[in-house]
């Protein structure tokens, strides 16, 4: 996402070398969803250089390989699993949390699968699951039964949060795209770790996507104020306005607990000038 084209010369500074991009990012925001590797594993130098554009601080919320997931559905993934791993050590303390997206298909008859994965995986990463199957929103029992899973590994369930986005009909080319490809689920807003991570699509009406995020707004304030450390990612169908929306969520948040530590200075799209 630190490469998305709209924010080129308007929040980010254009033209950037690659290995800048991300530097440039990480002024803007401190944590940074990686979805890039869900399709193809990075290579050790890629991911080096993410690490020497971003401060120790910075999360890096990394998603598991399709193979793993999705192809292989977690079974006789050892090998894939150490191939990944091996290849975000340059991150440190930086690969935040791996996150295990299941497709829509994993039910709750394949909690057993879930189980046994993540009671494989090595206790040097935190890890988290999203689910899209429905059932584990809508049947009290399968919940209960992800959340034992879950609970048993320390590991946090991801909320993908569109209930904003599925209001009313799309209005524009993006809004309609991204109708047919994201999943309808009932909001979630329940953490079972000490670092909940919430995924939020509003709208291309910035208007909209501010208003559709209120109700998070209770509950990350109260994470924080128990202690937790939640990771909030906000997008909208285009995108186009994600980096100054994560910044106004963070301010809204703030507002409400003033000791909240505030975002860095953004880097200026464009260098100061003498007049």
């Amino acid at each position: 996402m630190w490469s998305h084209a709209p924010w080129q010369g308007r929040y980010l500074p254009h033209p950037l070398a690659p290995k800048e991009r991300l530097k440039a990012y990480a002024t803007w925001c401190d944590a940074v969803e990686g979805n890039t590797t869900f399709y193809a594993v990075p290579s050790k130098a890629t991911v080096a250089s993410w690490a020497e554009q971003t401060g120790p601080d910075f999360r890096f919320i990394l998603k598991l390989p399709k193979t793993i997931t999705h192809e292989r559905r977690l079974g006789d993934v050892d090998g894939e699993v150490r191939s990944f791993l091996e290849a975000v050590e340059p991150l440190g303390p930086r690969a935040h949390t791996l996150w295990i997206q299941l497709p829509g298909s994993f039910a709750p008859t394949d909690l057993g699968v879930l189980a046994r994965f993540l009671h494989s995986l090595p206790r040097s990463h935190r890890y988290a699951v999203e689910v899209r199957h429905r059932a584990f929103f809508e049947d009290p029992r399968a919940e209960r039964l992800l959340e034992n899973v879950l609970t048993a590994a320390d590991a946090e369930w991801i909320p993908f949060d569109t209930t904003a986005f599925f209001r009313s009909p799309p209005t524009s080319n993006a809004e309609r795209e991204t109708w047919t490809r994201k999943p309808r689920l009932p909001r979630r807003t329940r953490a079972l770790t000490a670092f909940p991570i919430v995924r939020y699509l509003g709208r291309d009406d910035s208007a909209r996507t501010v208003e559709g995020w209120r109700p998070w707004l209770d509950p990350v304030t109260a994470w924080l104020r128990e202690g937790r450390s939640p990771t909030v990612f906000i997008h909208t169908p285009d995108n186009a306005e994600a980096l100054l929306l994560a910044r106004r969520f963070h301010d809204d948040v703030r507002a409400r607990l003033p000791e909240l530590d505030p975002l860095p200075d953004p880097m200026p799209a464009e260098p100061p000038t003498l007049f």
